[in-house]
């Protein structure tokens, strides 16, 4: 175990124990899930106001690796423009975490995957917003539609 501590980076320890980014929301802007073929579920809730993500959370199950990716995501995704946050990779997740072992690399694939089923979420949300009154596809807004893409 001591051996773990020694060929982490602070960064990757930081995220992969931090626990104020994991909540549900109800009723998010925003919302995508997507489960790994390792087995991991990740949930991304957004919240926007005027065009920024002001508040970015998650739930999942899954391994320490997906935690940190999941974290990082947080990190680098709060306070951005949602224009902005679609420029988030999963190399930017590793890059941030710096010891996010190669064959764990799948785990901020996953991340930011289920971040930008979030992000199409909150623009599908939006569209049908100011689609006019009559029209039968308008969004529910209160429940949140998942689009389902199989791999990011």
């Amino acid at each position: 175990m001591n051996d773990f501590w020694n060929r982490h980076s602070l960064q990757y320890l930081e995220m992969a124990f931090e626990t104020g980014n994991r909540e549900i929301v109800q009723n998010p802007h925003g919302y995508g899930k997507r489960t790994g073929d390792c087995g991991d579920t990740i949930e991304f809730f957004i919240m926007v106001e005027k065009g920024i993500l002001n508040q970015v959370s998650f739930e999942l199950q899954g391994c320490l690796n997906t935690v940190a990716s999941s974290n990082t995501l947080v990190h680098l995704s709060r306070g951005l423009s949602v224009e902005k946050a679609w420029d988030i990779l999963p190399d930017h997740v590793a890059s941030f975490l710096q010891t996010l072992h190669p064959d764990h690399f799948h785990c901020a694939e996953l991340a930011v995957g289920a971040f930008y089923l979030a992000l199409s979420d909150y623009l599908n949300k939006r569209k049908g917003r100011f689609r006019g009154a009559g029209n039968q596809n308008r969004v529910n807004l209160e429940k949140p539609e998942i689009i389902n893409f199989a791999k990011f």
